[in-house]
């Protein structure tokens, strides 16, 4: 059974959002190993430069890829990456299912985005959109599409 993670940055404050993710991952159960992995994201000083930025955008990144195993297939959620249908998805996820990869890792990153180093290390790098979401929408409708697709490759009624 493949094992999929979604490894973000921070955490869900409101219930609501930490409800969404609990359906999905419920409902993902029956097809894979599921989880979310919370890194801590870093603060900035009330007084802060782009260096201060690009010290936080690298800690988290560091923290992200303590998270990531040798051997994962790891998909990077970036503004300019590429934008996959929900059956593309699908296929994508029974391709690395077939291709002998066990664990796929999901990635967000924090407010300011993703490390190069992250980047570097994913298999691909995805974006859901060209517009901005909050982070945590983002995730819930990461969830949602990870269910889509495993639901796609079942042939079950809820994609449509």
């Amino acid at each position: 059974m493949l094992t999929v993670n979604i490894i973000c940055v921070g955490t869900l404050k409101e219930q609501y959002w930490r409800d969404a993710c609990a359906e999905y991952a419920k409902r993902l159960g029956g097809f894979c190993k599921f989880s979310v992995i919370e890194v801590s994201e870093s603060r900035l000083p009330k007084s802060y430069s782009d260096a201060d930025i690009a010290k936080v955008i690298e800690t988290e990144g560091a923290r992200i890829l303590e998270k990531i195993p040798s051997g994962s297939f790891v998909a990077a959620m970036c503004i300019e990456g590429k934008e996959l249908s929900s059956p593309q998805l699908a296929a994508k996820l029974e391709q690395i299912a077939l291709g002998g990869k066990s664990r796929v890792d999901f990635i967000i990153g924090g407010s300011y985005g993703l490390s190069e180093a992250v980047k570097r290390r994913s298999d691909l790098r995805l974006s859901m959109s060209p517009m901005t979401f909050p982070h945590q929408l983002a995730r819930v409708m990461l969830c949602e599409q990870i269910y889509r697709a495993f639901s796609i490759n079942a042939d079950t009624k809820y994609h449509k």
